[in-house]
């Protein structure tokens, strides 16, 4: 697209984006790193950034790039200051509770009158309707309703926190992204957007189809830790060396399995096979890693179809030559980041780019993307010039 240097599959795609937290601005950075034009409708002199080198904070990485147009949107202006961005964009992307965008006046109606073609995407924690839709939640309380909280965890154990991974932003963010790029497709052959509701509660319930289809089959017991997948199974889990770190085993296909126990030394095993035995195996097992530093069992490991890892930590995962091949973490202005995911052939991604300054591409982007009755609102004090 002129003006923004952007590569990528979604090269020429425009996303307006309202401030919020979590998994809609991971939505939208996700965009922007598949090189969609990403517009972040900030809030005047509001969020951590201010004050910062020129009105940034390049950690906040869920930002990173997009551009920046601060509008209030309290002032009467407001509302037309986003429907204008929403007349020329492909998508709005919003994070607020059910009903608040309609109240500001910037809704799906309120745009569509002015771009039929436009995707709304809605992120929410509890969806759109429910019982619970109007109410406040975090990640926590939306993988405990799922179920999938209570089957995170070892066996005799209390329930184990995966993060905000598991809800947040693999059944929040990513779920949001592929229905938005759903939509996108859909809306080229009718000349129609739509919604995309992406609720957390619906997404991380989906991601678990395979442990349903297990329980459904009589594979998986609702006792947590009991399981193939759960640290029930001695040769899928996490042993201690002898330096107090951790190696990761995951060997379930037996000639895998073959593989760990050869090059663990270990003989006369009991049978894998039968549940009753994984106690004792798993005794075994510890007992082993326990003679052997990380390094060491890593050394031990390194190029075999065990599937065995070491356990490394934030710090040292950049340093591990296969994520260093391929550059999976990298560097911008001193911050260690993720790079760009996935990878494509044709259309390469572009490199991480800078968190915007809050409200710096105002100018900018009204040029570039025409936006109807631009000078106006800028002398109305909808949208906020940046400061010299």
């Amino acid at each position: 697209m002129a003006g923004t240097g952007n590569s990528g599959p979604l090269a020429g795609v425009r996303v307006v984006e309202l401030a919020g937290l979590g998994p809609a601005p991971f939505c939208a950075m996700l965009l922007a790193d598949l090189g969609a034009d990403v517009v972040l409708v900030d809030r005047p002199g509001a969020g951590a950034r201010v004050d910062r080198p020129e009105g940034s904070d390049q950690t906040d990485l869920l930002n990173r790039g997009k551009r920046s147009i601060a509008v209030d949107l309290k002032h009467e202006r407001g509302a037309a200051a986003v429907l204008a961005l929403a007349e020329r964009a492909d998508v709005l992307l919003e994070g607020l509770r059910p009903g608040v965008a309609e109240r500001l006046g910037v809704g799906p109606r309120q745009c569509w009158e002015v771009n039929p073609r436009l995707v709304y995407g809605r992120m929410t924690g509890w969806g759109q309707d429910g019982p619970l839709a109007p109410t406040a939640g975090h990640d926590i309380g939306y993988i405990a309703l799922t179920g999938m909280l209570h089957a995170i965890g070892r066996a005799g154990g209390p329930p184990q926190v995966p993060l905000n991974l598991l809800g947040d932003f693999g059944g929040g963010s990513m779920y949001l992204a592929v229905g938005v790029l759903a939509a996108l497709l859909e809306a080229r052959g009718s000349g129609r957007g739509q919604v995309v509701d992406a609720s957390i509660v619906d997404g991380a319930a989906h991601l678990a189809t395979m442990i349903h289809g297990m329980r459904a089959a009589g594979g998986w017991s609702a006792e947590r830790g009991t399981n193939l997948l759960d640290t029930g199974a001695p040769f899928y889990d996490v042993y201690e060396t002898a330096d107090g770190e951790h190696m990761a085993v995951g060997a379930l296909e037996p000639k895998f399995y073959a593989e760990l126990v050869e090059r663990l030394g270990a003989e006369d095993l009991p049978d894998r096979g039968d549940p009753a035995n994984w106690p004792e195996l798993r005794r075994r097992f510890a007992e082993i890693f326990a003679r052997r530093t990380r390094a060491e069992w890593t050394e031990v490991f390194d190029g075999s179809d065990a599937c065995v890892a070491p356990v490394l930590s934030m710090t040292e995962a950049p340093r591990h030559p296969h994520v260093a091949a391929r550059g999976t973490l990298v560097e911008r202005e001193g911050v260690l980041q993720p790079a760009p995911a996935p990878r494509f052939s044709r259309t390469p991604n572009p490199a991480p780019r800078a968190v915007p300054a809050t409200g710096a591409d105002a100018a900018a982007v009204l040029d570039q993307w025409q936006v109807s009755g631009a000078a106006e609102l800028l002398d109305s004090g909808a949208i906020a010039r940046k400061e010299a």
